[in-house]
């Protein structure tokens, strides 16, 4: 698993030490630094390698924003802030995430698998983190049979077991590989776990999981 080196820049220490505990709960992430300006971030940036930056963007001296602008061969970026209007602005700028502060520790997680799979993908096989029973569980893709939405939550149902976390059926739908493919509003199926397809219908083992009418022709053309 590749570790992922961490700077976490904002002016608030109280901030700046919730993100580093969240942090320390997440096995592939190693915060190397805390920076309370860009400025200081910018001296360490200049001498060592950093996979993902948490950002703030109301500082004193430079902004968070202002300082991203001219950010060269920039890291994986993580916004954290407490003002929503400047998303849409960030994201030109190559974010990968936008987080409002408080931050949750469900939605930080979700945040961080987004960059664990940007960078693993290639190299290793994919594993997913989620929250499920206050336990943080690690997942293999590849044992994924099929994830299923259940409002505010959803299940995702492997080889062995059977999981609940609270995320959206969208969020996962976007970190998960394009060989996942939608069945139903409320279902993400591997096809190369589909052991047949009947009627409206697709069977992964002793589960059925529907198709939806609008989307089986795009279901069918994957097989």
């Amino acid at each position: 698993m590749k570790q992922l080196n961490c700077l976490i820049i904002d002016d608030e220490p109280i901030a700046r030490e919730g993100i580093e505990y969240y942090c320390r709960e997440v096995t592939f992430l190693t915060v190397v630094a805390l920076c309370k300006n860009v400025l200081q971030a910018n001296h360490y940036l200049e001498k060592n390698q950093i996979d993902l930056i948490f950002l703030d963007i109301n500082m004193p001296i430079v902004s968070g924003i202002d300082w991203l602008k001219d950010l060269k061969n920039a890291p994986s970026i993580i916004m954290t802030t407490a003002y929503e209007e400047y998303a849409l602005e960030s994201f030109r700028y190559n974010v990968l995430d936008y987080l409002i502060k408080p931050i949750s520790f469900e939605r930080f997680l979700r945040s961080v698998n987004k960059v664990y799979h940007y960078y693993n993908h290639k190299t290793e096989k994919a594993v997913l983190f989620i929250k499920s029973e206050n336990q943080l569980k690690k997942i293999k893709i590849d044992d994924v049979l099929f994830v299923e939405a259940m409002q505010n939550y959803i299940k995702i149902v492997t080889m062995e077991e059977s999981l609940v976390t609270h995320m959206p059926l969208k969020e996962i739908k976007d970190i998960l590989p394009d060989d996942f493919i939608q069945t139903h509003k409320s279902y993400l199926v591997s096809k190369f776990k589909v052991d047949e397809i009947i009627g409206n219908e697709i069977i992964i083992e002793n589960y059925k999981i529907p198709i939806s009418v609008r989307l089986k022709k795009e279901v069918l053309s994957n097989f």
